[in-house]
């Protein structure tokens, strides 16, 4: 098939790298735009342009879809299949059409219950047990077209966004291959979704980073999971934001275990190179990396070598309203 691939950070990178393994014929790339990056901020392609450059696909780059020659640069490559992978743009009709086999869409949820920007990173904050790769054919609708494979991953008690992204951007090129196989034998039994069962994954923003210390240890280690590495929860300890990047719950011990949230909330219990005590709502969260003002993420252990009385017992990390 003539397979156009259309995507632009790193998990769509993956998925293409897998299809151009298989000798699948990518004749060519929709990217989004050149972004200015570093310290001189110069324009820098993102990583499936520069896999594209790589093997001398042709590379495009529309703003959007709303000019008519953009339109008619896409059916001019007479492709056959559309594959899409967080490409970031919205695909009009028009666009959806244009293949003879439609779009595909490497959807990181099990559709139809994470929709929207932000599947990983609601579906840990959301205590989901488990999570996977959705291939979609695609409609007008936000992620609500009829499913056509899925392939799943537990979500570990560990997990980050970070390291769930990576597991689900390997797992999406393994079931672009798989559904592209199964396509060429037969039409794929395609399943509707019930949209009772669908949530919106709306995308993260800043505010939701700040910890709220009145909630429970098991919410507060979600937000710390889901928002590593961005945009990384903080809480105001003293006049100083701390960036927390990661944590543990601690055993609960019976105050913990009582529904009744305390009043010391945030308050720090203990302090040492295991980590930073805080009493939560409910239970305690141990915070194991830390990152000062104007500091790199470090290890608790090292911060305490550095800080010995930083962080003493009876301070008290705060949220903040911003």
């Amino acid at each position: 098939m003539r397979i156009i691939f259309a995507g632009t950070p790193d998990f769509a990178a993956i998925a293409l790298q897998n299809l151009l393994d298989a000798q699948h014929n990518i004749i060519a790339v929709y990217t989004q735009p050149d972004r200015p990056a570093g310290r001189g901020r110069k324009l820098k392609p993102g990583p499936v342009k520069s896999l594209a450059l790589e093997h001398n696909i042709p590379v495009e780059q529309p703003l959007n879809f709303k000019d008519a020659d953009a339109i008619d640069t896409l059916k001019n490559y007479h492709a056959d299949l559309m594959i899409v992978a967080a490409y970031g743009l919205l695909l009009p009709a028009s666009v959806l059409e244009a293949p003879k086999q439609g779009c595909l869409n490497i959807h990181a949820s099990l559709l139809p219950r994470w929709r929207g920007a932000a599947p990983i990173q609601r579906a840990i904050l959301a205590g989901d047990a488990e999570t996977g790769i959705t291939i979609m054919q695609m409609n007008e609708g936000l992620d609500t077209g009829d499913m056509l494979l899925k392939l799943t991953t537990p979500i570990e008690k560990y997990d980050t966004s970070g390291s769930l992204h990576d597991r689900l951007a390997e797992l999406g090129g393994q079931a672009i291959l798989r559904a592209l196989k199964q396509l060429s034998a037969q039409p794929l039994q395609a399943e509707k979704q019930d949209d009772t069962f669908s949530n919106y994954a709306k995308k993260l923003n800043k505010t939701e980073a700040w910890i709220d210390w009145t909630q429970s240890a098991t919410e507060i280690d979600r937000h710390v999971r889901a928002f590593n590495p961005w945009p990384t929860c903080q809480s105001m300890l003293e006049d100083k934001i701390i960036r927390i990047h990661a944590a543990q719950i601690l055993e609960q011990s019976k105050t913990a275990n009582s529904t009744t949230p305390i009043n010391n909330s945030g308050e720090i219990i203990a302090y040492s190179k295991q980590g930073i005590d805080v009493q939560c709502g409910q239970g305690q969260l141990r915070l194991t990396k830390c990152q000062l003002p104007g500091s790199r993420a470090m290890a608790v252990s090292d911060l305490h070598n550095g800080h010995p009385n930083m962080f003493k017992s009876g301070y008290r990390f705060i949220g903040n309203d911003c």
